[in-house]
């Protein structure tokens, strides 16, 4: 169980989310609770996946009278959470998601995140930027987000990502956002990540690993170029996926071309993730993520 409320929820819109075994009834009993409540439901999504045998639903609903506390939330919907032995969530709409962004040297992420945090259109508050290079320190300082440079080396990589967490507990961030940070987590660290921790890379996955990997995708006349946004786990780029995009290519691109247009689709698909990420659409599920859209 997990809350993430203000005191009163008077005329404020929330999101409630919930996995559980399948089971029938479960709907209905979710519905009820709002609806006896004063709770109009604006929008509700479920998925019952036959596989695994889980059930997920996400409810978006706002109190239209009355007044609810959140000990009373959890007080009153224990016995519907225990007869279904449902795990769930609800956070407040008007409190954003707190989030710190990783990255080295490479901005195209960092920048498309940055945009779209300034407009509004990506409901988070980011707390930080951490990189282990001191280029992008000016960029980030425009913003008026705090940059932290926390060089890395094989010999230092413990205390740099010790300092990481500390900065991670000290802003109270939720999620960490891996935009085209170049250095490989610890197994440990991915392990206090697990579940808040987002990646992008490149989808020209497993035939072009490792440097330049546009250069050898140009060189073999590739016809697609993708992007591939997922949960952080010891496992190397096979985390959960959350969301991912393509764009189809010709004989015509120049490897600049590739990697322009590789560019601006790892940025699109990494905000799309993020996005839902604090939008609370994201379950696990096993070696699987459900994104409600």
């Amino acid at each position: 169980m997990t809350l993430s409320m203000t005191p009163s929820m008077t005329q404020q819109r929330f999101i409630f989310k919930a996995s559980c075994p399948s089971d029938r009834g479960i709907v209905a009993a979710i519905s009820d609770f709002l609806y006896q409540r004063g709770c109009y439901i604006e929008q509700m999504n479920e998925f019952d996946d036959r596989e695994s045998g889980n059930f997920f639903v996400r409810v978006l609903f706002a109190l239209e009278s009355g007044d609810l506390t959140q000990e009373e939330f959890a007080e009153t919907f224990s016995a519907v959470a225990e007869r279904f032995s449902l795990n769930w969530e609800l956070h407040d709409t008007a409190i954003k998601p707190k989030v710190l962004i990783m990255v080295s040297k490479y901005d195209h992420c960092l920048n498309d995140l940055l945009y779209r945090w300034r407009t509004g259109h990506l409901p988070v508050d980011i707390t930080a930027v951490v990189s282990n290079h001191p280029d992008l320190e000016s960029l980030v300082n425009w913003h008026g987000i705090p940059y932290y440079h926390l060089p890395v080396t094989a010999e230092t990589k413990p205390q740099q990502e010790a300092r990481l967490m500390e900065l991670v507990a000290e802003t109270g961030s939720e999620l960490v956002v891996l935009a085209r940070y170049m250095q490989v987590l610890s197994e440990d660290l991915c392990g206090k990540l697990q579940g808040r921790a987002i990646n992008i890379h490149h989808s020209l996955l497993p035939g072009f690993k490792g440097a330049k990997p546009y250069h050898r995708a140009h060189d073999r006349g590739v016809k697609m170029v993708g992007a591939t946004a997922h949960y952080v786990t010891a496992d190397l780029d096979e985390g959960p996926i959350i969301a991912q995009g393509i764009k189809e290519v010709d004989h015509t691109y120049t490897t600049e071309g590739l990697i322009a247009t590789g560019r601006d689709t790892e940025s699109v698909t990494l905000a799309k993730a993020v996005k839902a990420h604090c939008e609370q659409r994201v379950f696990l599920n096993g070696n699987k993520a459900v994104v409600f859209n």
